[in-house]
C-alpha cells in the first residue's frame, strides 16, 4: 500500500466522542453529531483520536462509538479509527474492531507516556501493521506523546507496508516542509493548513489536506480546500484567516489550549452553536464560567453566535 490505495483528501475532523453530563457515552448524541458533520461537507471522519478522548474509552466503548459511527455514515465519506494505545496488543484489537465495522483506515500515535526510542516506535508500527488489514496514518503528537517524529524515523515509517499517510500535529513548519517534499510521493500528507502557507502548498504543491480537530467552524474547513480545487484562491484564504483567529484566540503556538482541556474546549464551542458535541469526561473538566465566556467572545466575533 501507499498513497495510491486511498483516497482521503481535504478536511477530515477528529470529532468529539459526546458523553452525558454524568460521564456515559452519549450514542444518540454521537448520531446527531455525525449528521452535522456531513451536512457540513466534511470529507471524512477521525474516530477515538485525541479530540475523542480515546484515552478515557474502554474496548468495548471504543466498539460501540465504532459502529454508530460506520452506521450513520453509511459509506459517504472515509471514516478512519483512532486506534492509539499503550501496547501493540490492543492497538491491534482496536484496528480489528475497526476493520469489523469496515472502518477506511486507523490512525496510529507511538504510544504515549512511555517515550519510546525510535528501534522501538518503528517496531510498534510495525507489529500493528502486521496485523491490521487496514491502512495506517502515523500520527506525530508531541505533546501527547513526549515524541516528536523527525524525517529520518518518519521515513523508516513510510517503508512499512500498509503506511500510507502522515497526520503532523506540530507547529515546526520547516520541519512539516522539509518532510513535505521528502515524503509527499509516498504517503498523503496532513498536516494543519488553514493559513495561507497551506494554501499555497495545497495550491502548488499537492498538500492533501488537514487531519483537524472537531470542525469547530463548520463549512468554513472543508469549504477552503473546496476553494483551493475550485481555483477560488481570495476565498481560501479568506477561509483560513478565518480560522487562524480561532486557534490564536483559544490556542497556544504549540496547538494545546490557552485555559483548560482541548476537548472541554471544543464541546462547549460546538454547544454554543447547538451542535451536540457531548461533554467531556473526567479527569477533563468542563470549562469555567469565564472560560467559557473567552470562547463566546471568539465565535461571536466570527458571527457563529
Amino acid at each position: 500500500m501507499d498513497r495510491h490505495s486511498i483516497d482521503w483528501h481535504g478536511y477530515i475532523p477528529a470529532i468529539t466522542t459526546p458523553f452525558d453530563k454524568s460521564g456515559d457515552l452519549d450514542l444518540t448524541a454521537l448520531k446527531g453529531l455525525v449528521d452535522w458533520l456531513l451536512e457540513q461537507g466534511m470529507h471524512g471522519l477521525i474516530v477515538a483520536g485525541t479530540t475523542g478522548e480515546w484515552y478515557s474509552l474502554s474496548s468495548q466503548e471504543r466498539r460501540d462509538l465504532f459502529k454508530t459511527v460506520a452506521e450513520q455514515v453509511g459509506g459517504r465519506v472515509p471514516v478512519i479509527a483512532g486506534c492509539s494505545a499503550f501496547t501493540a496488543n490492543q492497538a491491534i484489537d482496536n484496528a480489528r474492531a475497526a476493520a469489523d465495522y469496515k472502518f477506511d483506515g486507523i490512525l496510529l500515535t507511538p504510544p504515549p507516556y512511555i517515550v519510546p526510542s525510535d528501534r522501538e516506535i518503528v517496531a510498534y508500527y510495525q507489529s500493528v501493521a502486521k496485523e491490521s488489514t487496514l491502512p495506517v496514518c502515523v500520527y506525530n503528537w508531541p505533546p501527547g506523546t513526549n515524541v516528536d517524529m523527525g524525517l529520518d524515523l518518519i521515513g523508516q515509517l513510510t517503508e512499512i507496508d500498509k503506511v500510507v499517510a502522515l497526520k503532523m500535529s506540530t507547529p515546526d513548519i520547516g520541519g512539516l516542509c522539509e518532510l513535505f517534499f521528502e515524503l509527499k510521493h509516498k504517503v498523503r500528507m496532513f498536516f494543519f493548513a488553514s493559513t495561507r502557507l497551506g494554501v499555497s502548498l495545497a495550491r502548488n504543491s499537492g498538500l492533501d489536506g488537514t487531519m483537524g480537530a472537531a470542525a469547530v467552524l463548520g463549512r468554513d474547513h472543508p469549504d477552503m480546500f473546496n476553494a483551493v480545487w475550485a481555483g477560488d484562491y481570495e476565498r481560501a484564504e479568506a477561509l483560513a484567516d478565518r480560522d487562524m483567529r480561532m486557534m490564536r484566540a483559544l490556542f497556544t503556538p504549540d496547538l494545546t489550549s490557552q485555559f483548560g482541556s482541548a476537548p472541554a474546549v471544543f464541546k462547549e464551542a460546538l454547544r454554543m452553536q447547538g451542535v451536540p458535541a457531548g461533554y467531556p469526561r473526567p479527569p477533563i473538566l468542563p470549562l469555567t464560567p469565564d472560560e467559557s465566556e473567552k470562547v463566546r467572545e471568539v465565535l461571536q466575533d466570527l458571527g457563529l453566535v
